[in-house]
């Protein structure tokens, strides 16, 4: 059965089936020159990276020695005329690739790679990288700049990867396929945090973990043979408890005492009705020994129905009853291994294929698809794009779309102006109008991001992973961290649409708030041993109140206080620190408010736009600065050259007009909210 005998014959596929025109948008790929392209990359860069329905890449049978690459394109088919006779070949081992100093850090590893590409479908292809079955069978020793030695040894099973796929890849259906190496990772579909793969009727080869999915995969009717002793499958859910890998009715088969799998990472392994050959080890799925540490969530390996030539090993024996939230083993499938994530038929016509890429169609959501489309690498979102602030109330053109898709790696992530919690509240809101799977993975993806973001001590930067200037400091400027919080609150209490998110995120939320309420009790200001309010910015470290801007000095804020003290007041049976620091900062409040003035905006020719901000007398209003000096409680007015100043008309009209240095902001607090939640709590 090895491979390396029968190369020639795989290479050269037969020329039988028929090649039957699709409906959807389509350009065709022939070696021979018959087709409109004789190169799939030729056809790939053909097509516009967006597009709201399936698009087909037809080639037709022949052998095409190219690299495949599929980055920032979305709703694209590659579909062969015949499983056997679309072959698509390199040579190429990772350990080769990587020396070379121009693509040492390439991600475009594989004989197919994809990228920032989700929906995508793959039929009818046979995906080799012959490096393996090329290579001398002793290692050899190459120079390699980018190796600390200058030198590597090679080995002909090292990663030789045929199919590869990286972050903003998901949703990716593939059937009737082929994928052959004898090195690692052959089949490597590798996004944990927001991966859904399917895989039905395929072939997989190759050596040490050579099927090993991150996230989400579904298996179904495959045939996996392996040429290493260690381990044929492997998977990484360390991003999501409720991750996993689903084989069901696949066969196995390789070397004499090949192993089935094994863990380094998180893992949770499903076999359903699988059929294991007489020569393969006795030895279930095991923790490897360059493993990450015990698993969070423990072992996780099921099996039901697996059956072994010559008798069963004692591991083989139905354990799904141990499974967390038993499921029976008729319920397997591919819905609920994605958990309404993603709505995959088990079956799929040629007229479904055509359309959907083998997908059911789901409700969509103009506003969320756009959200859906500048969501960053790590999981945020940007508040704007170099001075453009991001806006969903438009549709993009396709060179707007095309940008967009190239800052998918961006690090301008961030919890200021609304930005990632506005999306968040957004897409769990679309999924429950629509059902759309899609919204609610990106809405995980971005909770995940707020939880990665958060600091031990509690405190949310600005930014991340962008921590420049004053990024790092812990932001309520703006009511940055607040928002954030407010956001996890909702996940860890399962409130309203929140309800719909992923119950793995909930203890992370949990603990997150409540590190976070922490944060927020150590940050309130002392003044000679009282306590106050909050600056809109503290030090990470230290948390002392910190500057930010030149116009935003240390100092107390009349502004971010009222809603962190609403925040507060929002926390179920509070404990007598909470309910210390929301008196004391409503004492506060009353102690630094300013009556009988109000702002106002006036007419006044003598300035650049014709208008200025003024404080000025009014008999029963009350306004409160937006800074205090920490020492005084004295309202300071701040200009762009960072010198404090006693009144508003001291500083320049352009920060007067163009920033709020004075409002009624605790009014509401203080009148309605602050009595009401006082008389239920009085007693703490």
């Amino acid at each position: 059965m090895r491979w390396s005998n029968k190369l020639m014959l795989l290479l050269t596929g037969g020329l039988g089936g028929v090649f039957s025109a699709a409906t959807a948008q389509q350009v065709t790929v022939a070696a021979d020159g018959s087709g409109k392209f004789r190169t799939i990359q030729q056809a790939v860069a053909s097509l516009p990276d967006h597009a709201e329905q399936q698009r087909v890449i037809l080639i037709k049978n022949g052998t095409y020695k190219e690299k495949v690459v599929i980055d920032g394109k979305d709703h694209l088919t590659l579909r062969g005329q015949s499983e056997k006779g679309v072959v698509i070949t390199i040579s190429q081992a990772n350990a080769i690739y990587s020396c070379n100093p121009a693509t040492a850090q390439d991600w475009r590893l594989a004989t197919i790679s994809l990228r920032n590409s989700p929906d995508i479908t793959l039929e009818k292809l046979t995906v080799l990288n012959t490096y393996g079955a090329e290579a001398p069978a002793e290692p050899i020793v190459i120079d390699c700049p980018t190796d600390p030695t200058g030198k590597r040894m090679v080995k002909k099973t090292d990663h030789q990867m045929a199919l590869y796929t990286t972050k903003g890849t998901t949703r990716l259906v593939v059937k009737n396929c082929t994928f052959r190496t004898l090195g690692n990772d052959t089949v490597s579909p590798w996004d944990g945090e927001a991966g859904l793969y399917y895989f039905k009727n395929c072939t997989m080869e190759g050596s040490v973990d050579f099927y090993c999915p991150r996230g989400w995969a579904y298996a179904e009717n495959c045939r996996f043979i392996c040429h290493n002793k260690n381990a044929a499958i492997w998977h990484d859910g360390t991003a999501d408890k409720d991750a996993k890998t689903v084989l069901k009715n696949c066969t196995f088969e390789g070397d004499d005492n090949f192993k089935l799998g094994r863990f380094h990472r998180e893992s949770q392994f499903y076999l359903i009705d699988c059929k294991f050959p007489k020569n393969m080890a006795d030895a279930d799925i095991y923790a490897a020994p360059s493993g990450n540490g015990a698993p969070r969530w423990g072992r996780r390996v099921y099996y039901s129905g697996c059956h072994r030539t010559s008798g069963d090993y004692a591991w083989h024996q139905d354990n799904l009853n141990t499974a967390e939230n038993a499921p029976s083993a008729k319920r397997i499938d591919a819905d609920w291994t994605f958990a309404g994530r993603w709505k995959v038929a088990a079956q799929f016509s040629a007229s479904e294929t055509t359309r959907h890429g083998g997908l059911q169609a789901a409700p969509t959501d103009s506003i969320a698809e756009r959200m859906l489309l500048y969501q960053r690498a790590v999981g945020g979102w940007p508040k704007a794009v170099g001075s453009v602030k991001v806006s969903y109330d438009r549709a993009l053109t396709p060179t707007e779309i095309s940008a967009t898709r190239r800052d998918f790696n961006r690090l301008d992530a961030t919890i200021d102006n609304n930005a990632t919690t506005r999306e968040i509240t957004y897409l769990v809101k679309a999924f429950k109008a629509t059902g759309n799977p899609a919204y609610r993975d990106a809405a995980e993806k971005g909770i995940r991001f707020l939880l990665k973001m958060q600091y031990p001590n509690g405190g949310f930067p600005q930014y991340y992973p962008d921590l420049r200037l004053y990024r790092h400091l812990i932001t309520y400027n703006d009511n940055a961290m607040i928002r954030a919080l407010g956001v996890l609150r909702d996940v860890a209490t399962t409130k309203g649409d929140f309800a719909a998110v992923s119950p793995g995120l909930i203890p992370a939320a949990k603990s997150a708030v409540d590190r976070g309420i922490d944060c927020i009790l150590k940050t309130q200001y002392r003044q000679k041993g009282v306590l106050t309010a909050w600056c809109a910015q503290h030090d990470e470290k230290t948390l002392l109140p910190a500057n930010a801007r030149a116009f935003e000095l240390a100092s107390l804020s009349g502004l971010e206080s009222v809603e962190i003290v609403r925040f507060l007041m929002g926390v179920e049976n509070p404990s007598a620190e909470v309910v210390q620091a929301v008196n004391a900062a409503v004492t506060w409040f009353n102690k630094v408010k300013l009556a009988g003035y109000t702002t106002k905006i006036i007419d006044d020719p003598k300035q650049p736009k014709g208008k200025d901000r003024v404080i000025v007398p009014e008999a029963g209003s009350t306004i409160w600065a937006r800074f205090y000096d920490l020492n005084t409680n004295q309202p300071i007015y701040v200009g762009r050259d960072g010198e404090k100043r006693a009144s508003l008309a001291e500083i320049e009209v352009e920060r007067r007009v163009g920033y709020a240095y004075a409002g009624v902001w605790p009014e509401k607090l203080l009148a309605k909210d602050y009595p009401r939640w006082r008389q239920k709590w009085s007693k703490k």
